[in-house]
Formats: C-alpha cells, structure tokens, sequence
C-alpha cells in the first residue's frame, strides 16, 4: 500500500499536489479529520486489493482536531503501516498575494477580526510541528502549477524503479535559504561579476558571465571538489532510498554565482546518468 498525506500551508498548492496523485492513480480525499487517517490507511485490506495507493489532505481546516495529527501518525506507525507526508510551505508574502488575488478566505479568518497576515503567522504557528515531522517539504513560493505537479510526480510516480531526482538550485543569501535544501553550498568566496559594469545586468546563464566565474582556479577546484562529494554520496542517498535531493548553490544576490554552479553541477550529474532538474529561484530578482 501507498499512503501520502498532504499538509501545509493554506494557499501553498494542496488541492493541486492531490490532483497530481489522483491523476496517478491514487485514491484521493481532502480535508480529513487526523482522526480518520487510521480508518483510511485500513482500506486496501479492506478492499481486497481493489485500493492500494491512498493520499490524505490534512490541514486546519480540521480546526481544534488538527492537535491530533502527531498522535494519529505515531498510531499508523504503531500499526506497522507505511506512509509518507508531504509538507507544502510557502512565503507568507507570496501567500497573502494569493488570497488577494483569488478573493478566497483563508480557513483562519472567521468571526475573528484579523487579518491576512496574521491568519497566516497564526497557521503556521500551529503547523509547525508538522512542518518539522514532514518527511518531504516542497517550497511552493516560486512553482507554477505545473512545477508543483511535476515535483509531486518525481517524487511519486513509478517508485519501482527507486530514481532519485536531483533538484540544482541556485538562490541569493539575501532572499533567505532556500527551505526544501538537503545540502546547501555557499558560493560568495569567489569573485563576484556583479562589481564589472559589462556583467552586471546578465546572469550567470550568460556565456560571459559562466566564463568569468570560471575562470578563476579557485572556482575550479571548487567545483572539482564539490562534485568528487557529490558523485561519493548520492549513490550512498540512493541505498537509502532517498527519492530526493535538493542541492543549493547560494551566492549574494542568486544571479551570477550560483546560477554558473547549479548549471555546471546539474551539467555534470546528468552525464553521469543522473535524473536533474535545475531552479533558478532568485535569477530575476534585484
């Protein structure tokens, strides 16, 4: 049996990444009580085999009976089921965008006077521990749709042949770190092609800018060094059966630095037969 449970923020893709599962066979219902994960994880014995791959949506809309979603997990574990959760995070300014933008009311605003914003802060206040209980969290902040629903397919579609899927992500320090990374190199100690007037306003996709950057030995052995790890332990996540991994490479502002390393790392995985994908999160941001 496949059980995945979705949670998360409100606004941050729930009923998209379950519409993915359902258009992969899974039995979807969203809004359950945690309560009820129990019931619904007895199913495939239930129905000889008729329903093995289930997928839960699990959020406050559950209101006060969201305190038990810890609790009903550790029970499904005691009972020897196996599942996966899925946290769907977000930033809160990306968040009250989407609300505005869709008019839609966030499950926290009720007869209480408050706001958007602190509908928000107060959410993840209370999700946090499922955030930290997650065994995978899916920035969405950056995602379209259809990125979104990729991701939950790399995650879950055909687990037989056990692939893992390798995210190369570039970002900037000064738009904060990346919250789905497993490892996160830090990029800055080489020179930097924002201080050269010709360089500045291109991006580390740029021919120019990819052979400034490496052109220095430093950023050679860098990145010699940084795929000699990473070709010695993606095998070892592989064993593990690691179906993921995110990779960052951070640098000042996320356009130049980074940009070249993501590119030439998810370069060099895929000719080691490698299934990559490459984010750019922060490459148009100033």
């Amino acid at each position: 049996m496949d059980l995945i449970i979705i949670t998360g923020m409100s606004g941050a893709g729930k009923s998209q990444a379950m519409n993915a599962l359902e258009d992969m066979g899974y039995y979807c219902v969203d809004n359950v009580p945690p309560g009820l994960i129990v019931k619904f994880a007895e199913i495939p014995n239930k129905s000889g085999g008729k329903i093995e791959k289930i997928a839960l949506g699990v959020d406050v809309r559950s209101k006060d009976m969201f305190a038990d979603y810890l609790s009903c997990l550790e029970e499904i574990r005691e009972l020897e089921y196996e599942f996966k959760t899925v946290f769907l995070e977000c930033d809160a300014a990306v968040l009250s965008k989407r609300y505005k933008e869709t008019r839609r009311r966030h499950p926290l605003l009720s007869e209480k006077s408050i706001t958007i914003a602190d509908a928000i802060k107060a959410e993840h206040e209370i999700l946090a521990p499922a955030l930290l209980a997650a065994d995978y969290i899916i920035d969405t902040s950056i995602f379209s749709v259809t990125q979104l629903k990729t991701r939950i397919r790399e995650l879950f579609a055909d687990e037989k042949t056990n692939r893992m899927v390798v995210t190369c992500m570039s970002f900037g320090f000064k738009h904060g770190l990346p919250v789905d990374s497993d490892l996160v190199f830090d990029v800055r100690c080489l020179p930097n092609p924002f201080y050269l007037d010709e360089l500045r306003e291109q991006v580390g996709t740029d021919k120019p800018v990819e052979d400034f950057v490496l052109s220095f030995d430093t950023a050679k052995e860098l990145f010699e060094k940084l795929s000699g790890m990473l070709d010695f332990l993606i095998p070892l996540y592989v064993e593990e059966g690691k179906s993921q991994l995110v990779i960052s490479f951070g640098c000042s502002g996320g356009r130049h630095r980074s940009v070249v390393f993501a590119e030439k790392m998810a370069q060099h995985l895929s000719a080691g037969g490698v299934a990559v994908n490459k984010i750019h999160r922060d490459i148009i941001k100033r």
